[in-house]
């Protein structure tokens, strides 16, 4: 086993419930929360950045409001939330701020990550905290969230996220040290698994039920998880996170399952932007710009010639050469209306002419694949 965490350029790490907060008294664990800061700190020394997807608010906020030692109802866990969230923030910010590191609180739910407008402006404003050096803190908005529209568990939106954001890495924190082929609690015999390269049917009949107790996830959602995940080209690891330090322990060699995926994150955006989106309108620039899209760079306005069909910023488009062959496909970072406003303008223009600043390239090489 060659996987290492230190390879990760992007992490995200999901805590689980019972990791966070007592199951009996709804007290947030501060030693052990202390100790994953240290963690943080030393992946972001080594340069990379890092996200947190953790759940705990409703344990957390149950605790406050009285409502222990029964099963809640919607609104009671919506109002438990409500509460939980507070305290949950201010710990992270607490534990975080022994290193100067700053705090940002996403809640999102389903249809953020699904309707295609608010996955652009949520992964936007993901990218830009960890451009500027916070930390954000995600979890499910259960204040507003519907048993129709939950995702349920956090292991399955941390794999929406790390997709979202195009991270590499995705850690499950959990009271399991991985998958086994039975259940390690009623099977002593239970062999452990170190790496999977495919969640196939075999695989998915491993997993067991979820322990009782607050957390609402168990081995079935990590593979759901895996399997998502997977999908966008991000590795993702499951772990025992009892003990502190988990990062660290992983670095050292701790028992854990990798989930590997074929392709890695970039790759496999590209290859979702090449073939799964259908083109909505089609964008041609002169010779210039065509040479630099071969060169691997950004298309910039300057070099756009024309605009044509209508789409909407984060739409898939075709980008044609001066004698209408196809040479690109990619992601327009402005609808087809500003996209005609600007075009062979310098990006130093864009504010004055739309009266707002949006990104300096039409289409980012990121969001761009060449197809001849």
């Amino acid at each position: 086993m060659t996987e290492s965490i230190e390879s990760g350029k992007r992490i995200v790490l999901k805590i689980g419930s019972a990791l966070l907060a007592d199951e009996t008294r709804g007290a947030i664990h501060r030693k052990w929360l202390e100790a994953l800061a240290d963690d943080i700190h030393a992946a972001r020394e080594r340069g990379q950045d890092v996200l947190v997807v953790s759940s705990g608010a409703i344990a957390v906020g149950r605790r406050h409001l009285d409502l222990k030692d029964r099963e809640l109802r919607l609104e009671e866990k919506q109002a438990a939330a409500a509460t939980g969230q507070i305290q949950l923030a201010h710990a992270y910010q607490e534990a975080l701020a022994r290193h100067g590191i700053s705090v940002a609180q996403i809640l999102l739910t389903l249809d953020d990550t699904e309707e295609r407008r608010r996955h652009l402006n949520a992964r936007s404003t993901l990218s830009q905290l960890l451009a500027l050096g916070a930390v954000p803190v995600v979890n499910e908005n259960d204040t507003v969230a519907t048993s129709e529209i939950r995702f349920g568990d956090n292991d399955r939106l941390a794999a929406r996220v790390a997709a979202m954001i195009s991270a590499d890495t995705l850690v499950l924190l959990s009271d399991i040290d991985g998958l086994y082929d039975s259940d390690p609690r009623c099977n002593p015999d239970a062999s452990h698994i170190v790496e999977v390269r495919e969640v196939t049917a075999e695989i998915e009949a491993m997993a067991g039920k979820a322990a009782a107790g607050y957390s609402s996830g168990g081995m079935e959602t990590k593979l759901e998880a895996a399997k998502f995940a997977m999908a966008a080209g991000c590795r993702m690891a499951i772990m025992d996170g009892t003990e502190p330090r988990p990062l660290a322990r992983l670095i050292d060699g701790a028992r854990c399952t990798w989930f590997l995926p074929p392709a890695n994150p970039l790759t496999a955006r590209k290859r979702w932007i090449a073939g799964a989106l259908n083109p909505v309108g089609e964008i041609t620039v002169d010779d210039g710009a065509a040479k630099a899209l071969g060169q691997g760079k950004s298309l910039l306005p300057v070099g756009v010639t024309g605009v044509a069909g209508r789409f909407e910023r984060g739409d898939a488009v075709i980008v044609r050469g001066a004698d209408g062959r196809e040479l690109a496909r990619g992601l327009s970072a402005y609808s087809n209306g500003d996209a005609a406003r600007i075009i062979g303008r310098r990006s130093s223009e864009i504010e004055k002419i739309l009266g707002y600043r949006g990104r300096d390239e039409l289409i980012h090489r990121d969001d761009l694949v060449l197809t001849s």
